[in-house]
């Protein structure tokens, strides 16, 4: 599956758009994981636990979708954007897009 943020891939020819194909995931933080940070918090600095949390999310929406191009058949996702949205205090869902597409 070739998955590109632009809406072409160099080379091969779009010949049907299959629609969208989108993966998602609500994530929330964790108690220890909290503490951890509110000490960072007052230090400064990265919070490697909350970074390490956004990229496995984020990996498991783009998995995510790749399941459900696979589901249309494509070849490939164009056009892939990935947002985040607070669902409630502490968590916060991540959702992975794109235009599902067969190459020829």
């Amino acid at each position: 599956m070739i998955l590109s943020t632009t809406h072409s891939i160099p080379n091969r020819e779009i010949t049907e758009i299959l629609g969208i194909a989108r993966g998602s995931t609500v994530r929330s933080r964790n108690i220890g994981r909290d503490i951890i940070a509110g000490l960072k918090n007052i230090v400064g600095g990265e919070i490697e636990e909350y970074t390490q949390l956004q990229a496995h999310a984020r990996e498991q929406a783009m998995e995510r979708m790749v399941e459900d191009a696979k589901k249309h058949n494509a070849d490939a996702v164009v056009g892939i954007l990935i947002t985040t949205a607070m669902v409630t205090k502490g968590a916060a869902e991540i959702l992975a897009y794109g235009t599902a597409v067969k190459l020829k």
